[in-house]
Formats: structure tokens, sequence, C-alpha cells
């Protein structure tokens, strides 16, 4: 592990900015394209459905290059891979406003999902590097900010660049973002690599790349492609068989792409796994909310994207009380009880009408935003809290495809349950609607609260490394 001429102090510094400016750039991207669309589609002149390609082919990207940048990062170093992703994200983002047709579109996200597959978990790996376990709870709670309020504020930035500009702006403000990010990580990346060079597992990544992909690809466009069940059922059973033989195949080889003995360590398996059944429930609100504000209280599009501000700065307003909060009460009580607030705050949802007073659905929205920031800075942190060092980038690998695939899960889990609940029903009347978007709210929050459930396995001194500075391991 090498480090660079910089003091300590200076990278501890500058380093969570430097993060926090590419996550932010990243996510942000994620969510801002949905909304242009349709005005996509209008100027390249082709259907809007035949774009959703624009959509899962970044999807798809993250998918199978997300477990390959550990690896990449051990081999290569930290700064110069973390500052190629950048490049490489800047540079597809003039590709995509400059695309004169469609391919060349899908072409450019395509790049820009290797970028982003890059960047979100080796700028992760820095972080844990740098930052003594007693200092890694203040450092994750500055960076995850941008990954909450990135996809809050892309649907609302990208309605306002598509009204007042053009759609290739989506992807244009991406580049001063960009090249900001360049110039800090060029200046205050550290530079780490893997004590020794493991061999890349390329069986490994055909299987779970392919697996992941495929499964992404089916939840990115579920309930929008007139797939027949039975290509739908097979489809999902190739993705979940796939993923499976890379099961077996991890436990047979030297060096997997993904160590899933890493599981054993109770903190990371609890905060991995019990995140991903958290998001089942909290990942479809950002596709559900606007839903609600737009066809259940009848607000244009850009009075809708305001609402959601509420809940991004409640997200930021965490990070000043979270670690106190964990200190004093332990990441096993912290994490219960907040997923159980989550998933209340998510039933309430259902009591939105267009008679509920602004005010209520502001402060409504404040809670679900403060809560769901202490979840996940809690689920994120404690992940690391018994990670040895040279498992640190493995660990942030395995980590980084969870959450994605948990993402995807989460939306298609919202748009399933209230497609189930809207059934025959016009989309386009209003009362079915909302009542079924109502009906939607009650059962993710509902799952939210069982969810908390897979927490209860934790041990009330677990997570002190992180929140209390005190040394321990707990194994299985």
């Amino acid at each position: 592990m090498s480090t660079p001429p910089m003091s300590i102090s200076t990278v501890k510094r500058y380093l969570p900015w430097v993060v926090a400016t590419a996550l932010f750039m990243e996510q942000l991207d994620t969510t801002i394209v949905n909304t242009a669309v349709p005005a996509m589609a209008a100027s390249l002149d082709v259907a809007p459905l035949s774009l959703k390609a624009v959509v899962t082919s970044y999807i798809l990207s993250l998918a199978v290059c997300i477990p390959v940048s550990g690896w990449m990062a051990d081999r290569f170093g930290t700064r110069r891979v973390f500052s190629i992703a950048i490049a490489l994200f800047t540079f597809s983002s003039i590709l995509c406003g400059l695309a004169l047709n469609a391919p060349m579109l899908v072409a450019a996200r395509i790049l820009q999902g290797i970028g982003a597959a890059m960047m979100m978990p080796v700028g992760r790996l820095a972080i844990i590097r740098t930052f003594p376990k007693s200092e890694l709870l203040r450092a994750m709670n500055f960076v995850i900010i941008p990954a909450l309020i990135g996809p809050l504020l892309g649907p609302t930035i990208g309605g306002l660049i598509v009204h007042w500009l053009s759609w290739r702006y989506i992807f244009f403000v991406n580049v001063p973002v960009g090249l900001a990010a360049l110039l800090l990580a060029h200046r205050h990346m550290p530079d780490y690599r893997g004590d020794a060079t493991r061999p890349l597992d390329i069986v490994g990544l055909v299987l779970f790349g392919s697996g992941a992909a495929l499964l992404s690809w089916l939840l990115e466009v579920f309930g929008e492609h007139h797939l027949d069940v039975t290509s739908a059922a097979v489809l999902f059973l190739l993705s979940l068989s796939l993923l499976a033989t890379y099961g077996w195949h991890a436990r047979q080889t030297a060096f997997p792409l993904l160590r899933l003995a890493l599981f054993r360590i109770r903190t990371f398996r609890v905060s991995v796994i019990g995140g991903f059944l958290t998001r089942l429930g909290v990942g479809g609100l950002p596709f559900l909310l606007p839903l609600l504000y737009q066809l259940g209280l009848g607000l244009p599009a850009w009075q809708s994207g305001l609402l959601m501000m509420p809940a991004a700065a409640a997200a930021m307003g965490m990070k000043f009380i979270s670690s106190r909060v964990l200190a004093r009460y332990g990441y096993r009580q912290v994490l219960i009880v907040n997923t159980v607030m989550i998933g209340i705050l998510i039933g309430l949802f259902s009591l939105v009408t267009p008679a509920t007073p602004l005010m209520q659905i502001v402060l409504l929205s404040l809670g679900f935003g403060f809560f769901n920031s202490l979840q996940y800075t809690s689920m994120n942190s404690m992940a690391f809290a018994d990670i040895d060092t040279p498992d640190s980038s493995m660990a942030s690998t395995i980590s980084s495809s969870l959450q994605q695939m948990s993402m995807s899960f989460g939306l298609a889990c919202g748009s399933l349950i209230a497609g189930w609940y809207l059934g025959d029903l016009p989309q386009t009347d209003r009362v079915a609607v909302t009542t079924a978007l109502h009906y939607a709210f009650l059962t993710l929050g509902g799952l939210t609260i069982l969810s908390s459930l897979s927490f209860w396995t934790l041990r009330a001194s677990d997570g002190e490394s992180v929140s209390r500075g005190s040394v321990q391991k707990t194994m299985v």
C-alpha cells in the first residue's frame, strides 16, 4: 500500500470533498435523464419507448463493471483508477450531449456507466483506508449526502433544464463538475494499492456480470415492455442460475471476483443484507412520490420536484447529530428503531390528499429524509467496522454491487405493487391512481418495518469500533 507525498491531515481534509463531488455527479446523472426522455425522443425523431435503452444501458454497465473495480484499484492504484473514471464519465457526458442519434447516445451512456462503476466503490475504498475506524463515521456522514440528494434533485433539475434549455444540457452540466472533481482527485486522492496482486477471476466476472446484468435489465424494463410471462420467468430463472453458479464457483477458486467469505463477519453481513431488504421498501419512493404529487394532488412537474427538496435538506442536516446518536444508542438499537420509523413515515404518505395542508407534506418529507439519511449512514459505516485493511477493497466492491442491485429491486418493487393495486383501471383515472398509490405506500411501509427484523441479529456492542472507537471482532 502506497501513500501520496502529502500530509495525512491534508488528505483527510480534502478527500471527502473529492469523493462527494464525484458521487454527486454520478447519482445526479442516474435520475436526471428520466425526465428528459420525451424531449430527447422528439429531438432524435424516435419513439420515447425506444429510448429506454438510454437508461438500461447505463444500469447494465454499472452491474457488470462494479465487481471488477476493487481488483483494478488494487492493481493500478486508487488515484489512477478514480481519475480515469472521472475523466471517462466527463468525456462520455460530452458525447451524450453531442449524440446525433439513439445508437450514439446508448453507446455514450455505456461509457458513462463504466466510469460511474469505478467512481463509487473506489472512492469509498479511499475513504475507508484513509480514516481510522474511530473517524470513519464522520467521513461517511459527509460523503453519503450526495448519494441521498442526487436522486431527489435529479428529476427537478432535469425538468427545469428541459423546460428552459435543450435536453443536451442535462449532460453538459456534468462537465464543470467533472473537471472540478478531476482537479481535486489529482491533488488530494491518495494512491492506495493492494498488498499482493491477485489474478482477475474471468469466469466469475462472466457468471456474476451476466447474471447481475440480466436481472437488472429485467427489473429496469419491468412493466414498460410487452414481455410475456413465460419469457420473463425463463430469463429470471436464468439470471438466478448464473448468480447461483457464481456462488458455487466462488467457493472453489482461490481468488474469486467477490469473496463471499466476508459475509461471515456479522456487521458486514447484516449491513449489506439488511440494507438490501430495507431498500425494497424505500427504493420505490423517488418514483412513487412524484406520481402522488402530480396525479394525486394535481401539481405541475416543477412543483412536484420542489416537494422532494425538504427530504434532501433533512438529509444534509442529519450529519450533525448522527455520530452522537450512534455513540449513545449503538448500531443495533438505532437501526431497529430507525427502520420502523421509516416504515411508519412511508405509510403516512397514504394519508396525503388534495386537502392535506402543504406544511404537513413538507414536515412528512423532512422526517422521511432525516431518518432515511440516518439509515444509510448507519448501514454504510457499520459495514466496514470489522473489515481488515487488506479486505477493504473486496468489501467495498461487494457492498457497492449489492447496493446497485437493491436500487433496481426497490424501484421494481414499488412499480409492481402500485401496478398490482391499480389493476386494469386506466392510469388517466386520478382517483384510481391515487388510491393505488396510497395502498402501495402502506404496503411498502409494512415491508420496511418487517425488514427491521434483519437487524435483530446484531449485538449491542457491534460497530463500536466506528461509533465509539473501540476495536473488537464480530464474526458469526
